[in-house]
């Protein structure tokens, strides 16, 4: 069965590409948001660092409706360092739009997150961005596309990807440089036809992969994934299949789908809703949510290993203890378990006392975690 009325894809870009500010047209020409209400520039980026940087470190997920048909809409990291949020993000959608600078051209980062993509078959619309740009050369770019998709052993099926021309600042996009366009109409319309409605059976056995995990102080825990199979409900019993196989007896308290950058709570979901889950204590990334009777556990998300280990310890300098509020290394380690929990990429070993050996992707994503430690 296929959910016409729904569509999910996540968009992929190069870091300062203009995907975030790409994100804020869509939803303000959606009508997520009322006349009169104040809305901040790239709303999608909801950390300090990210407002700061003009980077998105974290994966979120927002959902515009476009004539009635919901979009959910993934927004990815643009560096490699980050590659453990691409890859259990890019398990949530259906397609993928490639963002692409109109003088930039595809960059490092581009080609590891597309590399990805293709690997998992999604189907590509490339969007090339900021074609207001004195120093746009839009053809030499669209033919080192083409180029990286032949590189990346794309099949023929996968280069016979739309393109669509944007220029993110005024919100608007073309399927012809020529065209006369005031809106993202064209680009939404675009998203409708080329990407895949998501496909299931909602009579079959629930199965729900939690590809994110996130927290609220009144609920607890919350369970973020997609259904690929089945229904869910308020109130109804699961079983949560946990990494060692285990299947764990326990009751759905709150669901919640999206809107715009709201989570909005909801009776039910079936096949291809993006939902978050509430009530499930232990609960992590990989797990899967599933029917009691008839369990169907999904294959569990796998991430590419750790590159670089740097050592995390207390101060032992002389001026310990002078300022600072976590200065002990049971501080230190309640904050990297914390990490664990919401961050796939990384691992730690806790075999020290004092100090505290983290293995990640590279240095930004172990910078990015130092300094948000810090804060």
């Amino acid at each position: 069965m296929k959910r016409e009325d729904l569509r999910n894809i996540a968009i992929i870009a190069h870091v300062d590409h203009g995907k975030t500010t790409l994100v804020d047209c869509m939803l303000r020409q959606s009508g997520i948001f009322r006349a009169n209400q104040q809305v901040r520039e790239r709303v999608m980026d909801n950390i300090d660092l990210e407002r700061e940087k003009g980077i998105t470190i974290m994966a979120k997920n927002t959902a515009v409706d476009y004539l009635g048909t919901k979009i959910n809409i993934v927004d990815t990291p643009g560096h490699a360092d980050f590659g453990g949020e691409v890859e259990r993000t890019l398990k949530m959608v259906d397609g993928v739009l490639l963002l692409v600078d109109a003088s930039e051209g595809p960059l490092p980062q581009t080609r590891f997150v597309l590399k990805k993509a293709l690997e998992l078959n999604l189907p590509p619309i490339i969007v090339i961005n900021k074609i207001d740009r004195p120093d746009a050369r839009i053809q030499e770019v669209l033919n080192e596309v083409y180029d990286l998709f032949i590189d990346l052993d794309a099949t023929e099926e996968q280069l016979e990807f739309p393109i669509v021309y944007t220029n993110a600042k005024t919100g608007i996009a073309k399927l012809d440089l020529d065209d006369d366009s005031e809106d993202l109409k064209l680009l939404f319309e675009q998203i409708i036809k080329s990407i895949p409605a998501p496909e299931g059976d909602e009579k079959d056995s629930l199965q729900l992969l939690v590809t994110n995990i996130d927290y609220n102080d009144y609920v607890g825990r919350l369970a973020i994934g997609k259904i690929f199979s089945g229904s869910v409900k308020i109130g109804g019993w699961v079983a949560m299949i946990n990494s060692e196989g285990e299947a764990i007896k326990t009751k759905v308290v709150s669901l919640y789908g999206f809107q715009g950058l709201e989570r909005v709570e909801i009776q039910d979901a079936a096949v291809g809703d993006i939902v978050a889950l509430a009530g499930i204590e232990g609960i992590n990334i990989g797990d899967t949510i599933t029917d009691i009777e008839n369990p169907k556990p999904l294959p569990r998300i796998t991430v590419d290993e750790p590159t670089i280990a740097i050592v995390f310890s207390v101060n032992t300098s002389p001026f310990a203890g002078k300022e600072g509020k976590y200065v002990t290394s049971r501080n230190l380690r309640e904050r990297l378990e914390k990490e664990l929990l919401y961050n796939v990429a990384i691992k730690v070993d806790f075999s020290g006392t004092d100090s505290f050996k983290v293995m990640g992707r590279g240095e930004l994503q172990l910078a990015i975690l130092i300094e948000m430690m810090r804060r």
